[in-house]
């Protein structure tokens, strides 16, 4: 019984140390990027329906190496476009998600990742990129 408590606390400690901080609000993520003076890495994606946000938050956002990265130097904001009824926002998120994809992201594309300074202003953007987390790391530092 021991064993298989400590492998269930094990598991969820893991998990937690891995674990991507998002947000899902655009003033929230200012403010905690100044108290981090960081930048706001936005990205747009819809989590159940768009094959290459599924790849990004996979090959990218959610490995180690990014993960442990973006702690101390992004404010990662997401604005999520789900399809499928059981993955549905609140009514509040999904305004705040339209507000952001007329702000930042009007052509539509998915997904799209918006580097932003701290008070909101767009340094640059990009997409999925087959690459490793090292270089994609690179290609947001370079904005």
């Amino acid at each position: 019984m021991f064993k298989l408590v400590l492998a269930i606390l094990l598991f969820f400690s893991i998990h937690t140390i891995n674990a991507q901080e998002w947000f899902s609000d655009l003033e929230t993520a200012k403010k905690v990027a100044v108290e981090k003076n960081a930048k706001i890495i936005l990205v747009f994606q819809g989590s159940d329906w768009c094959a290459p946000c599924i790849k990004l938050n996979t090959e990218i956002w959610s490995t180690p190496e990014f993960v442990a990265y973006a702690k101390d130097h992004f404010v990662m904001l997401k604005a999520d476009f789900p399809r499928k009824e059981k993955n549905k926002l609140s009514e509040t998120q999904q305004l705040e998600n339209i507000k952001l994809m007329e702000n930042y992201n009007k052509p539509g594309f998915f997904p799209y990742v918006v580097i932003l300074d701290q008070p909101g202003k767009v340094l640059g953007n990009t997409g999925y990129k087959k690459t490793d987390p090292k270089t994609y790391i690179k290609l947001l530092n370079s904005f």
